[in-house]
């Protein structure tokens, strides 16, 4: 393995390394439009040049590989000069469009220019080039064709990451133009991505578009919930408006790199499933159409499953849990419904159809935790066989957690439920038709409200992290079921999610040795058994 110098720094990488790569091993940013980690090396838009001793000319660091005794200079007189000049070029046919640009606060050019520009322009006017100025390329995206730098990276992604080839360079020299090709549009299931990899504001997100100034967002890490592959994602919301004013705290989602998952990619549906975050909540426990207070709906509950229990029928309560729950939510409902209330049919497999699927990131699965919930519930029962025992009037009390059965099943189903049930229960983040036949909806946090953890199809357990408070009076589903448990005499006695997955680790094998600290930000696999 080669040993270089840059800047100083002496670093040991492997052979083929490009220097560009080795100078972020060692923390040193060296600017870069065309380079992107995960696209084939392009090396046209040069800003990444560098100096190496004893070669007369300046090398791009993207494209050059590493070579032993190399001694590397990335902030020398020659290369800052040389810098100063490729930004100069680069704005001679870019419009200055910045305070109008949704690209402003997070673009390439603006930040490169404030640390390397010629700041004494030598152009005596602006000649922008007469092209199309904003128009759609597809149903995410739109193009501002004056506004790109030519840096290949959304065709590069296209052709090899997609593989859709959707993008093109047409013309040569400074007539030289990026566009779709004849006929054809940006339509494929990943097309948010280019957005996120133009280092311009060339490429702008429909959805996003006029929407916030990216300098009032702040960045939450999560995990998406859309299907069960989990890629890791930022959850960016408004911090400077309340929720109540804007009805919305979410901006936008964007893909979080992790090697091991998603690399840096996320597909649309993912991308743009976040509204359900803010709309159509439930927010207050309700009663038979009655908003009531929280201690009222605990007791409820409560003196329903101690008559159940008292009366040796815990076999008559029906628990529908969710694969869409965290790992803490799953492990709760384990010990109050498997271990407190021992009898009690909990499944979590409920009948789902069928979903869209491919090669690359989406999964047919769309729960983000199916793993967990098979590894942490062990399920004995089975979700058809408890509907049709509480239809036939066999379960005095069904606890469902986040499940429209009527999208599920049917109208007539669900209503003969709501007759024959004692106590029908609904504890959910969003308000759908079953919450018309509930006796009582219990309102939880979505996951950008919660600390936890979900497990993807890899087997790999992956952070949570809470962007903002649950809204209106929610709660997360483990404090709620603490709460009950707590009602039923039998206190959890868990203060925060961090305790309750110290308790998964020591009790299920398959999570045996792991803990938040360990698991970070880019998630552990299960213990093979």
């Amino acid at each position: 393995m080669p040993t270089l110098t840059i800047d100083g720094k002496q670093i040991e990488v492997p052979a083929g390394t490009t220097i560009i790569q080795a100078a972020d091993k060692l923390g040193i940013t060296i600017p870069r439009y065309c380079y992107h980690p995960a696209l084939p090396v392009s090396g046209n838009c040069r800003i990444c040049m560098i100096e190496v001793e004893k070669q007369p000319k300046l090398q791009i660091s993207c494209y050059t590989p590493v070579t032993e005794g190399m001694v590397v200079k990335t902030n020398s007189p020659k290369v800052l000069g040389v810098r100063k000049t490729i930004l100069e070029f680069l704005l001679v046919n870019h419009p200055v469009d910045c305070p109008v640009c949704d690209q402003a606060g997070e673009c390439k050019l603006q930040d490169y220019y404030m640390e390397h520009g010629q700041y004494d322009s030598r152009l005596s006017d602006v000649k922008v080039k007469k092209e199309k100025k904003a128009f759609s390329i597809g149903p995410t995206v739109m193009l501002d064709q004056e506004r790109c730098i030519l840096c290949t990276r959304c065709v590069r992604f296209t052709d090899n990451i997609t593989k859709t080839h959707e993008f093109g360079v047409f013309n040569r020299g400074d007539h030289s133009q990026l566009d779709v090709y004849p006929g054809k549009q940006l339509d494929n299931s990943y097309s948010g991505n280019v957005v996120d990899i133009c280092p311009v504001g060339a490429l702008t997100d429909k959805d996003f578009r006029f929407k916030c100034r990216v300098w009032y967002l702040d960045k939450t890490k999560s995990v998406c919930p859309g299907c069960s592959m989990g890629c890791n994602i930022t959850v960016e919301w408004d911090k400077m408006r309340p929720a109540q004013l804007k009805k919305a705290r979410v901006m936008r989602l964007k893909p979080r790199h992790n090697q091991d998952v998603n690399d840096y990619w996320m597909c649309d549906k993912g991308r743009y499933k976040y509204r359900f975050i803010d709309e159509n909540r439930i927010q207050h426990p309700q009663l038979n159409d009655d908003v009531i207070l929280w201690d009222r709906a605990i007791d409820t509950v409560a003196q329903a499953l101690k008559s159940l229990k008292s009366f040796n029928r815990t076999d008559r309560i029906g628990v529908l849990a969710s694969a869409q729950l965290t790992n803490e939510d799953l492990f709760v409902i384990r010990k109050l419904f498997k271990e407190t209330l021992k009898g009690a049919q909990v499944d979590f497999r409920v009948p789902q159809p069928p979903g869209d699927s491919d090669s690359f990131l989406i999964k047919a699965d769309k729960n983000p935790n199916t793993a967990g919930a098979l590894n942490i519930l062990e399920p004995d029962a089975d979700a058809a066989g408890i509907v049709q025992k509480a239809i036939s009037g066999d379960i005095d009390l069904l606890y469902v957690f986040g499940h429209d059965l009527i999208a599920l099943w049917d109208k007539k189903t669900v209503e003969q439920i709501s007759r024959k049930a004692k106590l029908f229960v609904y504890q959910g983040s969003n308000i759908n038709d079953t919450c018309n036949y509930a006796h009582l909806n219990l309102p939880s946090s979505v996951y950008a409200e919660k600390t936890g953890t979900f497990t993807n199809c890899q087997g790999r357990v992956q952070r949570i992290w809470p962007a903002f408070l649950p809204i209106g009076e929610a709660k997360g589903d483990w404090d709620i079921l603490s709460l009950l448990s707590a009602k039923l005499g039998v206190p959890l006695g868990y203060q925060d999610s961090q305790e309750i997955f110290k308790d998964i680790a020591a009790t299920l094998a398959p999570f045996s040795e792991m803990s938040y600290e360990k698991i970070s930000d880019k998630g552990m696999l299960l213990k093979l058994l």
